[in-house]
């Protein structure tokens, strides 16, 4: 109501409509910053893809492409701090930790999961020669600061009191106080007792489902502690994967994808949380790790097809085909299917047991890694891919996943193989431009 949607819808614009493909990559910087403040997907998706959807449209991109491109980014709303989902809530409850250790170690993960949709569509409008935004049809980032800057100040109290060890119900009072004060200082901002009201009322909406979650999860918990339902279910599943950790994985990822088209992201988090994350944690993985990799599966949810609800808001707006808008969202957000097995095996993602001279390569590997899975699913990396080649970078981007230096270096020999076959294509294709030309 204070004009914080626009500001950041703008923002993104400002920031990238002038780059290849612009209103796709405004579409992820206007999610992402939505995302911030807003833990709905769909209703990160209504809010921010009515505007980006149709400028994506304009410029060349396919109705169902547009819509899953919104879709995908909105999804990241949930795991992007400061204000995640209702299931970062829960997950506080279950595993004992303050809100802001949640949020910390969401940081790394959300970044890199925009990483990969933002490379995605990167790679998409190279391929099809998609261009940006005419300067001029843009607002200029300076000027826009100076109007509406000021609407930042209150995520940033936010933040700051929740890593100061503040309640997250004193960091969110608070920062609703500020998001009054801060909106009187600009008249186009400033916000009427009518405004204020309908503020009131759509906060108090939108706080229902979160409070019908945490209602409902002790329920859940406790008549799997007491019938003991949930220590059995993880007992079978260790047993079924032969005491295997990739294996245990895999069918803990295979289960969450099942119970998402059932469920919402939130009830689906509460089941698996406490069916399959302890089975995990029994063998030697970090209990928040163990979290976060069922977490991300249920968010999955709201991609792919039969149930996706993200996708099937953004088909809506785009007016394209439901079922070829959640295929494509899901393709675009292959991190999120990947980023889980990353910080099970390098916990350091999660800024947990952190360690500077690891962490680091630790993450250079896997950003490395994210971007040429991209190329490899979007069929383009510096320039059209075989399929060979997007084989080589897919499973290099896959070997860097495992912090061993056997793997690593696999990896690292196959995506270097596919950068100097395809840099040689590419100089001969470009000669043979000039030379047309």
């Amino acid at each position: 109501e204070s004009g914080g949607a626009k500001f950041f819808n703008d923002l993104a614009l400002a920031a990238a409509g002038q780059w290849s493909g612009g209103p796709a990559k405004v579409s992820i910087f206007a999610s992402g910053l939505m995302g911030t403040i807003n833990g709905s997907s769909i209703a990160n998706v209504a809010t921010t893809g009515a505007f980006t959807i149709p400028l994506m449209k304009k410029i060349g991109y396919k109705p169902y492409f547009a819509g899953a491109v919104s879709a995908a980014a909105s999804v990241g709303g949930q795991i992007m701090p400061p204000v995640m989902g209702a299931a970062a809530f829960i997950m506080t409850e279950l595993l004992g930790v303050s809100y802001s250790k949640i949020i910390i170690a969401a940081i790394v993960p959300a970044l890199l999961y925009y990483l990969g949709i933002f490379m995605s569509v990167h790679f998409v409008a190279k391929r099809d020669g998609l261009k940006g935004i005419p300067k001029e049809m843009l607002p200029n980032a300076k000027e826009l600061m100076k109007r509406m800057g000021h609407l930042l100040f209150p995520i940033l109290l936010i933040l700051i009191l929740l890593i100061s060890g503040f309640t997250p119900e004193f960091s969110a009072i608070w920062g609703t106080v500020s998001v009054l004060v801060f909106s009187y200082f600009r008249k186009e901002t400033r916000m009427s007792f009518k405004r204020i009201l309908t503020a009131l009322e759509l906060g108090a909406k939108s706080a229902l489902g979160v409070a019908i979650a945490c209602a409902m999860v002790g329920f859940i918990i406790g008549t799997s502690s007491l019938t003991g339902l949930g220590l059995s279910i993880s007992n079978n599943l260790i047993e079924l994967a032969g005491g295997n950790l990739l294996y245990t994985m895999i069918l803990s990822m295979i289960a969450c994808l099942i119970l998402g088209m059932g469920l919402p992201t939130t009830a689906n988090y509460i089941v698996t949380s406490t069916m399959l994350a302890p089975a995990l944690v029994k063998l030697g993985v970090l209990p928040i790790a163990a979290h976060f990799f069922v977490f991300y599966y249920g968010l999955m949810a709201d991609l792919t097809p039969p149930v996706c609800l993200a996708a099937f808001t953004g088909a809506g707006i785009a007016g394209a085909n439901p079922t070829k808008t959640g295929f494509t969202s899901t393709q675009l957000a292959i991190a999120a299917f990947i980023l889980p097995y990353m910080f099970v095996y390098s916990p350091q993602l999660l800024l947990q047991n952190i360690n500077i001279l690891q962490f680091i390569p630790i993450l250079i590997f896997a950003v490395i890694g994210i971007i040429v899975i991209a190329g490899s699913t979007m069929n383009y990396f510096i320039t059209n891919d075989k399929y060979i080649e997007r084989i080589m970078l897919f499973a290099g981007g896959l070997l860097m996943i495992e912090p061993r230096l056997i793997t690593t270096l696999i990896g690292i020999a196959l995506v270097g193989a596919v950068v100097i076959l395809q840099l040689r294509r590419k100089k001969i294709e470009d000669s043979a431009i000039r030379l047309s030309a």
